[in-house]
């Protein structure tokens, strides 16, 4: 395995690996795919067409099979367990920390997720179980169980023969967790008073209290707290207060990574486990309700346009000018909708200081669209020598780019109310606010304007 601070580039071991893959030359895959550490196994997995991929799984090392599984996007994943013995799977992941086991087993069916816990050992079982009763996207969820915690009556001498006796702490351990005689958690004892200080003083003269997390709390309230505490690992407490576990940065990491990569594909339509290789029916049966949505809105769109049929036969230069008045709106619009879903993302937005974001966008609105519609109105004007068409494309313009800032700000609060994720439908429905205002302005003001 080459060191981690030295990746082989995941271009080139695609193209290596198919080449080999071509000329069914074993050997030289298996040295390619031994060659990378196992996140870059699983890019390469995931580039691979279906078939492919099962070749290559048979040549990764079954030392590292559990690493690459919990690194793969869950859907490939699903497929690569589907090959495997619940046994195998076992074995496999037996060594990784409980939180990775209990994700790769919540995408499986229950009774193949049954099975596998069935043929682990009794102790894996029964922490695995403990985690897998929270959800998913929980701080339960997250939290790993290999703990390390110490009582506050004891001394730092203790605490040191302790450790040495064990010989290991788990990875990321950058303090020790304090609990009582019960199990409630107090605070952190950091390794490096650990080793500073006076060996004879007791834990509790440098016991420091330190932010924790309920078992319930979401995802996103455990990304905020390391966010903005630039946290290595925090303690995970039921609702008595005991201590379960930690969370650690690896994992927020994985979850802020996964949560980019959703908000992506939301807005195209797509869902979190869409495989680049599923299969066609598969993919088109995900994609055609997005693809029926956006029609339903061209068509809108279309209606409004039709509605001044007349009107455009008389003055073909509308018809030239509709993209420009509705394009202006639509990108002043997702400006401000980018910023209010990112602000509620952060719990940084909320409905009590709405008003005042309104009051932000609708000055930039005003006077983003004072200085373009003069500019439009200008280009307009020298572009068809015709001042009253200036004069109303700037209006149309000025008045679509007021309604876009509001538009943005408010529309992800409504879908919100209904349930609706707005980084999914928010561009869909600012989209159809802007086509049709902006068309229905500019056609609007023109036929009661300019047409005789």
């Amino acid at each position: 395995m080459n060191d981690i601070t030295e990746p082989v580039e995941e271009q080139t071991a695609l193209e290596s690996l198919h080449e080999a893959l071509e000329q069914d030359n074993k050997p030289l895959a298996r040295s390619v795919v031994d060659a990378l550490h196992p996140s870059e196994i699983a890019d390469l997995i995931e580039g691979l067409p279906k078939q492919q991929r099962y070749e290559v799984w048979q040549l990764v090392d079954s030392e590292v099979e559990g690493d690459v599984l919990s690194h793969t996007q869950d859907a490939v994943r699903a497929e690569l367990m589907e090959q495997m013995l619940p046994h195998e799977v076992a074995q496999a992941t037996q060594d990784l920390d409980t939180d990775d086991v209990a994700d790769i087993l919540q995408d499986l069916p229950e009774p193949i997720a049954e099975s596998i816990l069935l043929a682990m050992d009794e102790q894996n079982r029964h922490r695995l179980a403990s985690v897998m009763t929270y959800p998913e996207d929980s701080a339960g969820g997250l939290m790993n169980l290999d703990v390390t915690s110490v009582r506050a009556d004891v001394s730092l001498d203790v605490v040191t023969r302790y450790l040495r006796r064990v010989g290991d702490i788990p990875e990321d351990t950058n303090n020790i967790m304090v609990v009582d005689r019960d199990n409630h958690y107090l605070g952190v004892l950091h390794l490096t008073d650990l080793l500073l200080k006076e060996q004879a003083t007791t834990v509790g003269e440098w016991l420091e209290e330190a932010p924790f997390l309920k078992a319930n709390a979401p995802t996103s309230d455990v990304t905020k707290l390391f966010e903005q505490r630039d946290l290595v690992s925090a303690a995970v407490v039921d609702e008595e207060g005991m201590l379960l576990g930690r969370v650690t940065i690896d994992d927020v990491v994985d979850v802020i990574q996964s949560e980019a990569e959703q908000t992506v594909r939301s807005m195209a339509g797509l869902s979190s486990d869409d495989d680049m290789f599923a299969s066609v029916i598969s993919s088109t049966r995900r994609r055609a309700v997005w693809l029926g949505i956006n029609l339903m809105t061209v068509f809108l769109g279309s209606w409004v346009i039709g509605r001044f049929e007349d009107t455009i036969q008389q003055l073909v230069a509308l018809a030239v000018l509709l993209p420009v008045v509705a394009g202006m709106g639509g990108i002043a619009g997702s400006q401000t909708l980018t910023i209010a879903i990112r602000g509620i993302a952060q719990g940084q937005l909320v409905k009590s200081n709405v008003k005042p974001l309104l009051i932000k966008e609708l000055m930039v609105g005003v006077l983003n669209g004072l200085i373009w519609s003069c500019i439009v109105s200008l280009v307009v004007i020298f572009w068809f020598d015709d001042q009253a068409l200036g004069l109303i494309i700037g209006l149309a313009m000025l008045i679509n780019l007021v309604i876009a800032a509001l538009a943005g700000a408010l529309i992800p609060f409504i879908l919100k109310s209904f349930g609706i994720d707005p980084a999914i439908a928010g561009g869909v429905v600012l989209t159809t606010v802007t086509d049709v205002v902006g068309f229905m302005t500019f056609l609007g003001l023109a036929t009661l304007y300019l047409i005789v």
